[in-house]
C-alpha cells in the first residue's frame, strides 16, 4: 500500500497539502494547484522506499564508519559505548 503522505512529502516538497486518512481518496491540496494522480503517486513509491531504505543504509555505514575510527584511534570499546552510545 502507497504511504501517500510520504510520496507526497518527498515527490512534491514545498506544495500545501492535508491528507485525511491514508487513501489517496483524503489528499487534499492547499496551494490551489493540481491533485497528482494516484497512478503518479502510487508509481513513485517504489523509488521512495529504495530511497529511505539507502538513507538508512548510508546512516548505518557512517555510523559503522565512526565507530571503527575511534577505535583505530585508541578508544576502548567502553569509552567508545559512552561516547556514542553504541
Amino acid at each position: 500500500m502507497t504511504d501517500y503522505a510520504t510520496v507526497m512529502s518527498r515527490r512534491h516538497a514545498g506544495r500545501e497539502w492535508v491528507l485525511d486518512g491514508d487513501d489517496y481518496a483524503g489528499l487534499t491540496m492547499l496551494d490551489g494547484g493540481d491533485k497528482p494522480s494516484k497512478a503518479s503517486l502510487d508509481s513513485a513509491w517504489a523509488s521512495v522506499q529504495a530511497e529511505i531504505a539507502a538513507e538508512v543504509d548510508a546512516k548505518v555505514t557512517a555510523r559503522s564508519s565512526a565507530l571503527a575510527k575511534l577505535k583505530a584511534l585508541g578508544l576502548t570499546d567502553a569509552e567508545v559505548t559512552a561516547l556514542a552510545g553504541a
